[in-house]
């Protein structure tokens, strides 16, 4: 019977890319799950009652935890969150300060998507100057933290950000405040705010499928090594009676 000849560089090859398509499909499978945590947290804590501002800020994860606001905007420090895209149309999201009545604590409310078509006239918003009451909740980014420009006394108001930071904007204004983004929920005082939770859109199930498909690669790798390894075994055996002939 043959031995198995796979052959050095296809061993090489195989040794090198094997670790590297099983540890994909790992990572995938640690994703969905990391999603689905996510998900189940998001849903829950939407589900229970609004908690005050004071409330808000003893919590130890406020992340997704609705919150319930009264107080008013703050018109002259609002900020623009560039390069957000709804529907293929370019737009901005809509930031201000709004002080909560009673803890007077500041909060960084998100209002919503505004559209921007024109880059050379700034984005058109109203705010009301009103007493509002306002229901929300926390956004804690998943990515890396958020930075506001390297300048930003010397920008301009309202100021055009790729970043949210509410601590460095508190500190710039001396304020007191949370340090989580706040995003509004529909309402009067609201633009558009169907926010989506997963920024990247891409959902436990997808990351499952990636990781089959990591998977798979690494048993058609394995499939080809063992069929190219019992060939050339073969045809080393095959060469060998003939030339015995």
């Amino acid at each position: 019977m043959s031995r198995f000849r796979p052959g050095i560089m296809p061993t090489l090859v195989v040794m090198a890319l094997l670790p590297v398509l099983v540890s994909l499909g790992f990572w995938q499978l640690s994703r969905a799950e990391q999603k689905r945590v996510l998900l189940t947290r998001y849903a829950e804590r939407q589900q229970a009652a609004p908690l005050t501002v004071n409330q808000l800020i003893a919590t130890a994860e406020p992340v997704f935890r609705r919150v319930q606001l009264r107080g008013h905007l703050d018109a002259e420090h609002s900020l623009l969150l560039d390069n957000r895209i709804r529907d293929g149309q370019p737009g901005v999201e809509l930031l201000q300060p709004f002080q909560d009545q009673a803890s007077g604590q500041w909060v960084l409310l998100n209002r919503g998507w505004l559209p921007w078509p024109n880059r050379r006239t700034p984005p058109v918003f109203s705010t009301p100057q009103n007493i509002l009451d306002v229901l929300g909740w926390v956004y804690e980014s998943p990515g890396a933290v958020f930075q506001l420009q390297a300048d930003p006394l010397a920008a301009p108001w309202p100021r055009l950000i790729t970043a949210v930071a509410p601590a460095a904007l508190w500190a710039e204004l001396g304020r007191e405040g949370f340090a989580d983004e706040v995003r509004i929920a529909p309402g009067a005082a609201a633009y558009l705010a169907d926010w989506p939770l997963l920024s990247t859109g891409m959902g436990p199930e997808k990351h499952t499928a990636y990781a089959v498909q990591w998977f798979a690669m690494a048993l058609a790798l394995l499939g080809l090594y063992g069929y190219f390894g019992w060939y050339h075994a073969q045809e080393k055996a095959h060469g060998k009676r003939h030339q015995s002939l």
